[in-house]
C-alpha cells in the first residue's frame, strides 16, 4: 500500500476563509493543477498514480493557522489524514492543539522552523532561531504529549541543532523532518550541518522525509543528483524511519505526480523491500497507524 504523507489540498476562498497569502496565490497559478486544488482533485490524482492513502498538510493560502479545510478533509475522507499548522506562541496554543487533535484523522501539526516567525510561510531564512524559544512553551508541548500529536518540522539543515534541542527536551514525541531539511545536491553528507541528522537518528522517535525531491534536485527525473542523500539517510536511520513524500501539487510545476513517486524505483542500492518501507510502511509504523 502506497501512502503519501506529504500532499496539499485547499478549498476556494470565501468571506469566512479568504485567501490572504499573495505569494502562495501567485504560485498556485503556475501549477499544472487547478488553482483550487480540492480533496476530490487530489484523490483523483492519487487514483491515477497508484497512491492509496495520503496526508493533507495544512496549506497557508488562507491565514496560516486557519485549519478549516485540513480538518474538514481529515474528518470526512477515509483515505486522507491531516496535519494542521499551529503557532506555539499563541495564548490559546495548547487549547487549539487539543481541539485539532480531537478531529478524527488529524495526526499532528507542522512548524515552519525555517520561516521567520513574523512572516510564517511567506519566506525562508536559515538564520532564524525562534524554535529555541518555542521549546519553553511548556503548556503547548504538554498538550502535544497528552494528545500524542505528531510533530512535523521544516528546518533548513543549518537549523538541525535547534531540532535536536527540541527532541532532547521532548524525546517522548514523534517527529518528522521534512524535505531533506532543504539540502541540495551540493550539500555534503560527510561534513558541515547535514550530518547532524546522525545525532537525530539516535532518537527512535525521529524520522526523516525524502520529500519534495523534484525541487531538491537540480536535474530531471529520476533526480539522480540527490540519490546519495537518500542512501545516506537510509544508512543512518534505517529504512524504517525514512519516509518518501511527494509534496504534490507543489511540485506540479516541474513534474507529474507519477514522477514525484517513481524516482524511488531508480535509486540504486535500494531493494524492493526498502521501497515498500519508504513509500508507505515507514510512515504508518512511525506514527502508529499500524
Amino acid at each position: 500500500m502506497v501512502l503519501d504523507p506529504h500532499t496539499h489540498a485547499w478549498g476556494p476562498p470565501s468571506e469566512a476563509h479568504p485567501w490572504v497569502n499573495g505569494p502562495i496565490v501567485d504560485m498556485v497559478d503556475g501549477f499544472d493543477a487547478h488553482t483550487v486544488y480540492t480533496a476530490d482533485r487530489l484523490l483523483a490524482d492519487m487514483d491515477r498514480t497508484g497512491v492509496d492513502e495520503a496526508v493533507v498538510v495544512g496549506y497557508p493560502i488562507c491565514d496560516w493557522t486557519d485549519n478549516w479545510y485540513t480538518r474538514q478533509v481529515a474528518a470526512e475522507r477515509d483515505r486522507l489524514y491531516g496535519i494542521v499548522m499551529l503557532d506555539p506562541f499563541a495564548d490559546d496554543a495548547a487549547a487549539r492543539l487539543r481541539e485539532c487533535m480531537a478531529v478524527e484523522g488529524v495526526l499532528g501539526f507542522r512548524l515552519g522552523v525555517a520561516c521567520p516567525s513574523d512572516r510564517m510561510w511567506e519566506t525562508f531564512d536559515p538564520e532564524v532561531s525562534w524554535l529555541r524559544a518555542a521549546i519553553e512553551e511548556t503548556d503547548f508541548w504538554a498538550a502535544a504529549v497528552e494528545t500524542d500529536a505528531v510533530v512535523q518540522l521544516l528546518p533548513d539543515h543549518r537549523q538541525l541543532d535547534q531540532v535536536l534541542a527540541l527532541v532532547e527536551a521532548y524525546p517522548e514525541l514523534t517527529y518528522l523532518v521534512d524535505h531533506f531539511a532543504h539540502a541540495g545536491p551540493e550539500t555534503p553528507t560527510d561534513e558541515g550541518t547535514f550530518p547532524r541528522f546522525s545525532e537525530l537518528a539516535e532518537y527512535d522517535g525521529v524520522a526523516v522525509k525524502v520529500s519534495e525531491m523534484v525541487h531538491a534536485s537540480d536535474g530531471e527525473f529520476p533526480y539522480a543528483d540527490m540519490h546519495d542523500h537518500v542512501r545516506w539517510l537510509v544508512e543512518e536511520f534505517g529504512r524504517e524511519r525514512v519516509v518518501w513524500g511527494s509534496d504534490y501539487p507543489n511540485v506540479s510545476d516541474e513534474a507529474t505526480y507519477g514522477e514525484s513517486l517513481r524516482w524511488v524505483d531508480h535509486v540504486e542500492g535500494l531493494s524492493d523491500r526498502d521501497r515498500e518501507w519508504l513509500t508507505g510502511r515507514a510512515f504508518r509504523e512511525h506514527v502508529g497507524l499500524g
